[in-house]
């Protein structure tokens, strides 16, 4: 009798919409490459949206202060506007569902494009910098959708269920940079500063992209993985057994948020000085927008590949590789001439690269490390890590140049990325010794 009731109460709680996905294996495979397609198609405009920031918020401000000493600035702004963002983000899709927290977050991210457009306009920094900061909820969704199609993943499929989202995202964030000089005409033609112009390209495509993930991420892949866990859970631990396994998810989402933390501190400082650095060597909009443009590529278009070695070879193997790459990449943009072009593009691209391991392998970790019932507040949680360690890399990213470098700035920074090889000596020396404890 009690077993019907219990039966009875789990039907209630499973929506008409959802229940098929639950029964059916293949309604489950269906959804999931549904869900990546949706996925792929708001990456493409979200990705656009997030390289305006990139590619001449430094040089907006720049050029309505005066000064290089606060050019990193926009990029801090906009970061930890994204780390407030992603918060929220992550907690309402844990409520909610993906669709909801997805698309306010791209929607509110447009508006602060919009805002970001006025203010220039106006010349009103108050409003610029509040603009900057609402821009970065574009930033933080454009980043937490790439958790939306590990929910009904297999263990095996999550690290290339990240690289797919992160591959979409390449269209957009390359195609941006490279329209700025066109843009920036198309915003002369209608009364606004040129500067100004890639941030049009940026409402848009942040605004499409929620409208997007609204009216078609349904039903909703987080909400189906839930309510999957709950009807198939069965707890067959006992004490020390569940302890050891929360001991262990704890420690995967530490030794993942570090790996993703680096990463985006180097990742960000060093990227945020480079347009002003080529600046100052006489180069022009154009070949700061391609430099950009092969940087944010290097970031999102390996992905594919990465996410097959990392599902293939481990997340703390390409951990190692991140570090090394950064490493390579701090080396040689503190080695190039500044007028040459071509070691630019090699030093950024190297940089993408780094970080594009960094992401995958720690983003695959945090997944690994989680359940439905906690996993997008926890992601959420973590993305703010990650857009704090960014705000203050570019923060003082403009300050350490103003005072030593650029060439100290970049150097700095692979150095700083080393830091990744004990985290993965610590976390395989306790992986070590919980094995052997166990047996």
């Amino acid at each position: 009798m009690s077993n019907n009731k219990e039966q009875t109460k789990e039907k209630q709680r499973l929506s008409p919409r959802v229940e098929p996905y639950i029964k059916s294996p293949e309604k489950r495979r269906q959804l999931y490459k549904r869900t990546l397609i949706i996925i792929v198609i708001s990456q493409i405009f979200g990705g656009a949206g997030l390289a305006a920031g990139i590619t001449v918020g430094a040089l907006l401000v720049q050029d309505m202060l005066g000064t290089d000493s606060y050019a990193g600035v926009p990029v801090a702004l906009f970061t930890l506007g994204s780390a407030v963002a992603a918060l929220l983000v992550g907690r309402f899709s844990q409520r909610f569902g993906r669709r909801y927290g997805l698309a306010s977050g791209f929607i509110v991210g447009g508006i602060g494009a919009i805002g970001v457009l006025i203010a220039a306009v106006y010349g009103d920094l108050i409003l610029l910098f509040a603009s900057l900061f609402i821009y970065g909820a574009g930033t933080a969704t454009n980043l937490q959708a790439r958790y939306a199609g590990t929910d009904l993943a297999t263990p095996k499929q999550r690290a290339t269920a990240v690289s797919i989202a992160l591959v979409a995202t390449t269209f957009g964030a390359v195609a941006g940079p490279n329209l700025v000089h066109v843009m920036g005409e198309f915003a002369i033609s209608i009364g606004i500063p040129p500067l100004a112009g890639p941030f049009i390209l940026a409402a848009s495509a942040y605004i499409v992209a929620g409208l997007v993930i609204l009216f078609f991420l349904r039903p909703d892949p987080l909400i189906v993985a839930k309510k999957l866990a709950e009807s198939v859970e069965k707890d067959t631990q006992e004490g020390s057994e569940v302890e050891e396994d929360s001991t262990r998810k704890k420690r995967g989402v530490v030794v993942g948020a570090t790996i993703m933390v680096l990463t985006q501190i180097v990742m960000v400082a060093i990227m945020t000085m480079t347009p002003v650095h080529m600046g100052h060597h006489g180069h022009g909009l154009s070949e700061i927008g391609l430099v950009i443009s092969i940087h944010i590529g290097a970031m999102y278009l390996p992905s594919l590949v990465t996410g097959i070695l990392v599902d293939k070879f481990g997340r703390m193997t390409m951990a190692v590789a991140s570090g090394a790459t950064l490493l390579a990449a701090g080396v040689m943009g503190a080695l190039a001439p500044g007028d040459s072009l071509f070691v630019m593009i090699a030093a950024l691209a190297l940089l993408g690269l780094g970080w594009n391991f960094g992401l995958i392998s720690g983003t695959a970790l945090i997944v690994d490390s989680t359940t439905p019932s906690n996993r997008a507040k926890t992601q959420g949680s973590v993305d703010v890590l990650i857009a704090l360690s960014g705000a203050s890399g570019g923060a003082l990213s403009g300050m350490v140049v103003a005072q030593t470098s650029f060439t100290f700035l970049s150097l700095a920074g692979g150095i700083l990325s080393l830091i990744l090889i004990p985290v993965v000596i610590w976390s395989r020396q306790t992986k070590r010794e919980n094995e052997k404890a166990s047996t």
